[in-house]
């Protein structure tokens, strides 16, 4: 017998690739996403492929792995998000690292790599910051795109930069370095883009109860009272790191576009653009 948050299941010693994948299924059924989450973390417990799976419904299954498949499960319908389940999340077409030391990467936020991206030429030595980096998601995406620019990414949180770091190692890009301390501090010299998914909830919002966020580092999610501190901090700084011409680009809010507007100007930055992701 194995004691699961949601009762008990009863098995043998062995059982199937499809007796599991009911199992997931049925606990998971208020999830819409249920049958791609019970593959997915069955295929993490196995160490396998999800075609293989489908390759493979017959296939016994030891008693350890089915054990550790039904404990995901069960901390699935509680609630913990599906990427600190298998430790992975897919960004930019990289396969990262993630842990619940730091944010989850969303595809929202590949709106930011494409744009910083557009203004970085292919063929000039430019130097670039990533502050916040987190799991390292912005820097190694764009330190992947332009490997002959020069990427430093920053984080005040030593067990988010092991994990960007380690990422660094497992994809080989090697045109990236960390530093640890808050935003802009931890660099030095010019930059001529400089780029942050950073904090911007906030202290208080009822978002911050729902969803992934539940679970996610706060560090990486609050921004005090009214949820633009970092984003003051960010921007009061980095105009003095910035080359002539240099360029800042930041995620925010949906309803933030006019405030972060208004933080730049204040700070003499010209030629300010809001673009919309997909949400």
């Amino acid at each position: 017998m194995l004691a699961s948050p949601s009762g008990p299941c009863i098995i043998g010693q062995m059982t199937t690739v499809r007796d599991l994948l009911l199992e997931g299924k049925h606990r998971l059924s208020e999830n819409s996403a249920a049958r791609l989450e019970s593959e997915i973390l069955l295929a993490n417990a196995m160490e396998v492929s999800r075609s293989y799976l489908f390759a493979h419904p017959e296939q016994d299954i030891a008693e350890v792995t089915a054990n550790q498949y039904l404990q995901d499960v069960g901390k699935r319908e509680h609630g913990e998000p599906i990427a600190y389940l298998t430790g992975q999340r897919e960004f930019w077409s990289l396969p990262l690292t993630v842990s619940p030391a730091v944010l989850i990467p969303r595809p929202e936020t590949e709106i930011l790599v494409e744009t910083a991206l557009s203004r970085i030429p292919t063929d000039k030595r430019c130097r670039i910051a990533d502050i916040g980096t987190g799991s390292g998601a912005i820097g190694l995406a764009i330190a992947h795109e332009r490997p002959a620019s020069e990427i430093h990414a920053s984080d005040i949180s030593a067990d988010a930069l092991s994990i960007a770091r380690q990422n660094a190692g497992k994809l080989g890009i090697r045109n990236i370095s960390f530093h640890q301390g808050s935003w802009l501090e931890p660099l030095s010299g010019q930059f001529d883009l400089v780029v942050s998914n950073p904090p911007y909830v906030a202290m208080g919002d009822p978002h911050l109860d729902q969803g992934d966020l539940r679970f996610e580092p706060e560090i990486a999610l609050v921004s005090g009272g009214d949820g633009f501190d970092a984003i003051r901090t960010i921007t009061s700084t980095a105009k003095d790191l910035l080359v002539t011409g240099g360029w800042l680009g930041f995620e925010h809010g949906h309803d933030q576009a006019d405030d972060c507007a208004a933080i730049l100007r204040s700070n003499g930055f010209k030629n300010i653009e809001t673009l919309k992701d997909l949400e």
